[in-house]
């Protein structure tokens, strides 16, 4: 297989976490060297790297793929995880060890979402390590599973970049698919960075692993939220959501995605009230969406010094969420267009943002039979979305 090795070093480079995750493998281990490899049939390549031990690789350097353990991993795919390996009974006698001179290793696969093979997540060390310990192997597993959804996300967003050059007529929905999937993503990903820098400062066993549970589910939304918004890209109109309607904990999906942005927004304060609400039937990644959008915005325009407010419940056979923020009353001229895409209103209300977010909660409220309202006065500013508990999207 032919690869072409600065595309490959660019696209691990463009994941700006990576990093962040060697240097968080290297604190959780002890160990003194981690890498991203890219791993073929023919080839090993460093595609980003933290060396204490001054093993001698910086990204874009090759190491000959027979004399590595990773060339076994890629036939396999399964992790290989040695904590000392003179007391190891397989890999004692092992060529590479004694090739490269170290005595703990670890690599977990790293598998697109296709199901393609890229390479691996490993780290060395001439010393023994205690790596054979649930947390040790979970953060290697996620940060994997990370690395790998970037790298097929980067590809997807190259492909869609070429067919808006390509596919002039189709230029609106591919803008609006990235401009979706920026929006979108942006929570996840700053609860992801919040929570691998409080582990940096912070890496004890037992924070690490809450910490970690964190952001396993962060992650599991966000490859729910992919295959969502890849209805742009397969040409379809935002305002006709396909939805995976099934039985789900309304506490459970506005819990997470309070738990996500307040991880991101560690100086932000977000009280939430779930009273007892039945079980929705909905398309809960769609929900998701929506509470994260209503809250993101609201921790946008809101007092930063005052609380975001969610409440939600039942009330005669509807559900009710509302988030509610302190600040500036929005005019009534800008509440008429809140809803419209890529409409941002004042200067007050101007962040940075795309102008998605309300719209796309507005949809989704749509989608399943709801409404999406606001209400504004120099106190408070209110969404409140509200849906029937069972009938769904018909």
């Amino acid at each position: 297989m032919t690869i072409d090795i600065t595309r490959s070093v660019e696209a691990v480079h463009a994941i700006g976490l990576v990093p962040a995750m060697l240097d968080t493998v290297c604190r959780v281990t002890g160990m003194g060297f981690a890498a991203v490899a890219r791993v073929t049939d023919e080839r090993w390549i460093a595609c980003s790297v933290l060396d204490d031990i001054a093993f001698g690789l910086e990204p874009g350097g090759e190491l000959k793929l027979d004399t590595t353990i990773c060339h076994e991993i890629r036939q396999n795919q399964q992790a290989v995880v040695i904590s000392d390996v003179a007391a190891d009974e397989f890999y004692r006698e092992h060529h590479t060890p004694a090739q490269y001179g170290f005595r703990s290793y670890i690599s977990f696969p790293i598998i697109l979402p296709n199901g393609q093979f890229f390479g691996t997540l490993c780290a060395i060390d001439p010393e023994p390590r205690r790596l054979d310990r649930p947390e040790v192997h979970n953060i290697f597993r996620m940060f994997a599973d990370l690395i790998g959804f970037h790298l097929d996300l980067g590809d997807r967003l190259s492909e869609t970049q070429d067919d808006l050059g390509r596919e002039r007529e189709t230029g609106v929905q591919r803008e609006q698919f990235i401009a979706v999937l920026g929006h979108d993503l942006r929570n996840p990903l700053a609860a992801l960075e919040a929570g691998l820098s409080l582990m940096k400062r912070s890496p004890s066993e037992e924070r690490g692993n809450m910490i970690m549970t964190a952001m396993q589910a962060t992650i599991h939304r966000m490859n729910l939220m992919v295959g969502s918004i890849l209805d742009f890209a397969r040409g379809r109109l935002v305002s006709d959501l396909a939805l995976r309607v099934e039985s789900a904990s309304a506490e459970q999906i506005v819990k997470q995605v309070v738990s996500e942005l307040e991880i991101a927004h560690p100086d932000r304060v977000i009280k939430l009230q779930c009273d007892d609400v039945p079980p929705l039937l909905c398309d809960p990644q769609r929900i998701g969406q929506l509470v994260s959008n209503l809250l993101g915005n609201a921790l946008t325009h809101g007092a930063s010094d005052e609380p975001v407010i969610v409440h939600c419940r039942a009330s005669a056979g509807d559900f009710l969420l509302s988030v509610a923020n302190s600040g500036p009353e929005i005019p009534e001229d800008v509440r008429e267009k809140l809803f419209q895409p890529f409409a941002q209103g004042t200067e007050s209300h101007q962040s940075g943002s795309l102008g998605l977010g309300l719209y796309i909660a507005s949809t989704i409220a749509k989608a399943h039979g709801g409404t999406l309202e606001v209400q504004s006065s120099a106190a408070q500013t209110c969404f409140t979305f509200s849906m029937p508990m069972t009938t769904g999207a018909d």
